[in-house]
């Protein structure tokens, strides 16, 4: 009997030994278990809520509503670029978009991924200049890349041979360094002329896109918005997609309506 009790005291004593190493992993698992549950708990149209919080927003961006079918604006083959300073449509979306600059900060990129900016790219080979490698990682993430002259120069009044060296020069570079023949162009400070439509015409764009900087007027459906005017561009891009969000817009992908 003696022998028998002894046994089943060490049995007892054992299971609780093993409870207690259990319960010393359980740590761990625990931390498994909440990871998943934050990934389970992924917006379907976007990042996690620890994402989205971790760059300044409040609530996740709303999708964009699918694309129209044609593009509002379209060229006539024999006619002249058309200028786009905004998109026709009545979805309530915005476009982002930046000229050169976006390299001074490389967080930049993790920005665009993780909150799955559509985001569209105007450079200037002299100004980007080394700064491609950082480009070519946005194109990874989904940014586009258009033009934006080689040299950023003033194009109206300047002559037919001039501007088209700006504007296609631009283009074989970045034919040279992605792969890709530009489809829209902006001309630097907003100026152009005639002469500019057709050069840039017979350089292969197909539309002049101008845009806007954020200022106190409201958000209309279709803005195209120059969001890289202020040298901290985390900081403005966030009050900047906040104000879309407090409008009740979402950014949308600027190629897919032009």
């Amino acid at each position: 009997m003696r022998a028998r009790a002894a046994a089943a005291s060490a049995a007892v004593l054992a299971a609780v030994l093993l409870a207690g190493c259990a319960q010393s992993v359980d740590p761990i698992e625990r931390l498994g278990k909440k990871a998943a549950q934050e990934v389970g708990r992924t917006h379907p149209h976007g990042p996690a809520s620890a994402t989205y919080r971790r760059w300044g927003l409040s609530a996740p961006l709303a999708p964009a509503p699918r694309p129209p079918a044609r593009s509002g604006v379209r060229r006539d083959r024999t006619g002249p670029v058309p200028v786009v300073g905004r998109v026709p449509t009545h979805d309530r979306v915005v476009f982002l978009t930046y000229d050169d600059g976006v390299e001074r900060d490389p967080r930049f990129v993790d920005m665009v991924r993780e909150l799955r900016l559509p985001v569209s790219m105007f450079l200037t080979d002299h100004v980007v200049g080394p700064g491609y490698g950082h480009f070519a990682r946005l194109r990874e993430v989904g940014a586009s890349v258009q033009n934006h002259t080689l040299d950023h120069a003033s194009l109206r009044g300047l002559p037919y041979a001039g501007q088209r060296a700006e504007i296609c020069g631009q283009q074989d570079k970045l034919k040279a360094r992605f792969g890709i023949r530009p489809r829209l162009f902006r001309p630097p400070y907003g100026t152009y002329d005639a002469t500019t439509l057709r050069a840039a015409a017979d350089c292969g764009v197909a539309a002049v896109v101008l845009g806007r900087v954020p200022d106190a007027h409201r958000l209309r459906p279709g803005d195209i918005l120059s969001a890289s005017e202020e040298p901290n561009l985390i900081a403005a891009t966030t009050r900047l997609l906040r104000r879309i969000q407090a409008e009740g817009f979402t950014p949308a992908r600027l190629e897919n309506y032009l």
